[in-house]
C-alpha cells in the first residue's frame, strides 16, 4: 500500500500539470475560432460558384451555401475528388443542386471552358466565391509560365471574374468574395521580378499573391461602383485544411510523421477548425447588411485594416492592366 500511495504522489503531478496544460490548450482553441456568421438566411434561388470547392474551407463553404437552398457550382481541380465531395454535400444537405465541374486555375483554357458550360447552364450568378489557392509551394509554372502562386491564386481568379461580370452584373444584388490572407502584409509587389525568375522564396511568393488579391478586390471595387456587384476580401485565419500539403517540407515521410505527431499537437489550439475557418467567407457572401458594402477587408466577421500597401491605388491600377495582358482580355 505504501509502494502505491508513494507512486500516486510522484504521478499525480505529472497528471496534474498535463491536465491543466490541456484545458489551456482547450480554452486557447475556443478563443482562436474567431468570429461566426450566426444569421439565417434563406438562399433558395441563389446561385453561387466556389473555387477548391471540394475540401478544406471550400467544401465547407459549398456545404452550408446547400444547407440554406442555394444552387451551388463547385469548380475542382480534380475531377473525381470533386465529384465525391458533392456526393457528400448532398447527402448531407439533402440539396440535389449541388455540381461539381472541373477546373484546373493554373490553365487558363480550363478556366475559359469552365465558364464557356456554366453560361450554358445558368443564366444568373448571385455568388462567385473565389477560395481555391495554393500555399508555399517550391516554384513552379502554370501552363502559361506563370509562378504557380501569382497565377493561381491571382490571374486564374482574375480571369474567372472577369469572363462571369456579365452574368453577375445580369444577377445583381450579387458579390464577389476573394478568400485573401493576413500575409498580404508582409506583401510586395515585385514589379520588375513578378514571375520570381531573378530569386524565389515560397513565403515571399505567397504574401506577393495575397497582396495581388486585395488589389484586385479594391480596383475591381471601384469599377463595379453603380452595378449593384460588390466585390469584398477576407482573411480566414490560420486554419487546419490541407493547403500546405505541397510544401517541399511536408513531402517525405518523416517529415509527414513530425507533422501528425509534433507539429498539429502543438499548433492544434492556435488553429481555426476548417467550419469556423470558413465564417468570415459566407458572412461576406450572405450578410444582408453588406448588400451595398465593397471594395473591404474582413477578418473574424467584421471590418479588418488592410497593409499601407494594399491601399496603393497606383499599384492596383498598374496590376489591373498587366493582369489583362497576363490573362489576354481588353475591358
Amino acid at each position: 500500500m505504501e509502494i502505491i500511495i508513494n507512486l500516486f504522489h510522484k504521478v499525480a503531478p505529472v497528471f496534474l500539470a498535463h491536465g491543466i496544460v490541456g484545458i489551456i490548450a482547450f480554452c486557447v482553441r475556443l478563443y482562436m475560432q474567431g468570429g461566426k456568421f450566426r444569421k439565417q438566411t434563406d438562399e433558395t434561388g441563389k446561385v453561387a460558384i466556389v473555387t477548391g470547392g471540394n475540401t478544406g474551407l471550400g467544401r465547407e463553404t459549398v456545404l452550408e451555401l446547400a444547407r440554406r437552398g442555394a444552387t451551388v457550382y463547385m469548380a475542382c481541380r480534380d475531377k473525381e475528388k470533386g465529384e465525391r465531395a458533392r456526393q457528400e454535400i448532398v447527402k448531407k444537405t439533402g440539396n440535389s443542386k449541388v455540381f461539381s465541374r472541373e477546373c484546373d486555375l493554373s490553365s487558363m483554357d480550363s478556366i475559359r471552358k469552365f465558364v464557356e458550360d456554366f453560361k450554358k447552364e445558368q443564366r444568373e450568378l448571385h455568388i462567385l466565391i473565389n477560395n481555391a489557392g495554393v500555399f508555399w509551394e517550391p516554384r513552379r509554372l502554370t501552363k502559361e509560365g506563370f509562378e504557380m502562386h501569382l497565377g493561381v491564386n491571382h490571374i486564374g481568379h482574375f480571369l474567372m471574374t472577369n469572363l462571369l461580370l456579365d452574368v453577375l452584373k445580369r444577377s445583381a444584388p450579387s458579390r464577389v468574395v476573394v478568400v485573401a490572407s493576413k500575409a498580404h502584409e508582409r506583401g510586395q509587389i515585385y514589379v520588375d521580378d513578378i514571375n520570381g525568375k531573378e530569386f524565389y522564396d515560397e513565403g515571399v511568393a505567397y504574401c506577393q499573391s495575397k497582396l495581388a488579391n486585395i488589389l484586385f478586390t479594391r480596383e475591381l471595387a471601384k469599377r463595379l461602383e453603380g452595378t449593384g456587384v460588390t466585390v469584398n476580401a477576407l482573411n480566414p485565419g490560420l486554419a487546419d485544411t490541407e493547403i500546405a500539403r505541397n510544401m517541399i517540407f511536408f513531402q517525405t515521410k518523416f517529415a509527414q510523421y513530425v507533422v501528425e505527431t509534433i507539429l498539429k499537437p502543438l499548433l492544434w489550439s492556435a488553429m481555426k477548425s476548417p467550419k469556423n475557418g470558413s465564417q468570415t467567407t459566407l458572412y461576406a457572401a450572405l450578410d444582408p447588411d453588406l448588400e451595398k458594402i465593397s471594395g473591404q477587408y474582413f477578418s473574424d466577421c467584421k471590418l479588418a485594416p488592410v497593409a499601407p500597401a494594399a491601399l496603393d491605388d497606383e499599384m492596383a491600377k498598374w496590376l489591373w492592366a498587366q493582369s489583362e495582358k497576363w490573362a489576354g482580355i481588353s475591358l
